[in-house]
């Protein structure tokens, strides 16, 4: 090669590096200290649905889904634990653990190899406000799977046999759920939250609850809330509105009205402040729980005020997990929740951090809570959390359950049926000035409830520095949701069990 070529080449590669570093410093966005914006959301319709009742009362909604060859069963029934009998939490969520454990016709074995054989699917569960049953199969096996699934609806036996088997199951998960914080820590801030209205009980009950359920409890629940008045029966999948009628009228169209028991009038307390440290010596991390009491899910402003706390500690935007781990370096995650249900809810922030942090982290939780009342949200974190939710929405409509789930919660909460096509429009008309009325009128900085749960000696010696100089110190051993203090006061005698009557906070 000559020297001339030589020098060529070499010219050459100056010429590539002055023109990349000039590139680069002409753009200093890259590489960028934020993420990407998100795509442009795509438009999603809401698949075609009828909504239908049998003369009993019992309200069907038929979805048109025929993208596989599956069709999915899904039945609210208006009950929940908040109906759980007085001093006796637990009754619902055990007696929809033995819905398909045995019916009049069909032990538990017969039932699960009737669903096995077909290859579907089949399960029951209970929350606050409501019990569901629900159920997947192939298409060619939907009229078995209606059978089976109104024999368990409409006919569970609750066999001694089986009440003790699950029973045990569920003393044995209570008795390892004492020894977890985060449990711990979600059960008292419920408690702390709703006071001792039935959404501030264990769904699951407790040691002494379930120790005392019955059979004739667990019948007496299914024979009050379990009617055709009190249910909404939602089939999704590759089959037409009159071939589901048909299958629907079938098996629950003989099944008889009944008087329906009125859900308790009682709204949860408003909500006080108030500190309350579990005690758990040993324990290197703190379980952090800040919450308040906040709207019915029906209310108008409930979508703006989910916007405003997902904002607060929520996917698309999440102060909490910025402040907190970003820049502090205090926890792995941080998150704040709003709960929808009939009466009331309850936002909830969650975290967990080391011993010695918990002071500032709970310091930090309470300034956000308080920023975000006192403060404009930012352009940026408004629309990074609408386009979460609209971007999340053609997620939540991929399978036939989920199509089911959302109807059936419209239905539920006695919401108006458009909502399930403006969703996103909605959304994208929340503004900051929305943000900023629905923060004012719901956030209550100066009544938040606390729960730490860790090792106190560790951390309250902190805490009047950081504005809790008052709190209450419970040992875990003796902690008892039952009482107004959180206190068993004779740990080897049993008490009468949680009474939900007005008592003080």
């Amino acid at each position: 090669m000559t020297r001339q070529a030589r020098l060529s080449i070499v010219s050459g590669m100056v010429a590539i590096l002055w023109v990349s570093a000039r590139g680069v410093a002409q753009d200093r966005r890259w590489p960028s200290e934020r993420p990407p914006q998100p795509l442009a959301s795509r438009d999603v319709a809401f698949p075609p649905f009828e909504i239908k009742s049998l003369p009993n009362g019992l309200q069907v909604v038929v979805v048109n889904h025929h993208e596989q060859p599956a069709v999915s069963l899904r039945l609210i029934v208006r009950a929940g634990s908040a109906q759980d009998p007085v001093g006796k939490p637990g009754v619902a969520a055990l007696a929809m653990s033995l819905l398909d454990q045995g019916t009049t016709s069909r032990s538990a074995q017969q039932i699960a190899e009737t669903i096995d054989t077909v290859g579907g699917e089949l399960s029951a569960g209970t929350g606050r406000d409501l019990s569901y049953v629900e159920a997947a199969v192939m298409k060619d096996s939907f009229e078995l799977a209606m059978r089976l699934f109104a024999d368990i609806v409409r006919n569970p036996s609750f066999a001694p046999e089986e009440i003790e088997r699950q029973r045990q199951q569920v003393l044995s998960a209570l008795r390892v759920s004492h020894e977890d914080p985060e449990y711990v820590a979600n059960v008292v801030i419920d408690r702390l939250v709703y006071g001792f209205h039935p959404y501030g009980l264990p769904g699951n009950g407790t040691r002494d609850s379930v120790a005392l359920i019955s059979q004739e409890d667990l019948r007496a629940f299914h024979r009050q809330h379990f009617a055709p008045n009190n249910g909404l029966l939602a089939v999704v999948g590759d089959v037409t509105a009159p071939e589901a009628m048909a299958a629907v009228t079938a098996a629950f169209g003989d099944w008889p009205r009944r008087e329906i028991p009125p859900f308790p009038e009682a709204d949860p307390p408003p909500s006080a402040k108030r500190i309350v440290v579990v005690d758990k010596p040993g324990a290197v991390q703190t379980e952090v729980r800040v919450g308040q009491l906040a709207m019915p899910r029906k209310t108008p402003a409930f979508l703006a005020m989910d916007l405003a706390i997902r904002i607060l500690g929520g996917e698309g935007a999440n102060r909490l997990h910025q402040v907190l781990r970003t820049e502090r370096g205090l926890t792995y995650g941080a998150e704040a929740n709003l709960e929808p249900l009939k009466r009331a809810g309850q936002v909830v922030a969650t975290t967990n951090t080391r011993s010695e942090a918990t002071a500032e982290v709970l310091r930090l939780i309470v300034d956000e809570f308080s920023r975000l009342r006192r403060e404009r949200v930012n352009e940026r974190e408004l629309s990074d959390a609408k386009a979460y939710l609209t971007g999340n929405l053609p997620l939540t409509l991929e399978t036939p359950e989920q199509i089911a789930t959302h109807i059936l919660n419209v239905l539920f909460y006695e919401l108006p049926l458009d909502e399930l096509q403006t969703y996103r429009q909605r959304i994208n008309a929340i503004t900051a000035d929305d943000i900023s009325a629905v923060a004012r009128q719901y956030v209550r900085p100066e009544q938040l409830s606390v729960v730490l749960v860790g090792n106190a000696r560790a951390f309250t010696k902190d805490l009047g520095g950081v504005g809790f100089a008052r709190f209450e110190l419970v040992p875990l051993d003796n902690l008892y949701l039952g009482a107004a203090d959180f206190t068993r006061r004779h740990p080897a005698a049993r008490q009468p069990d949680l009474q939900l009557l007005a008592r003080p906070r």
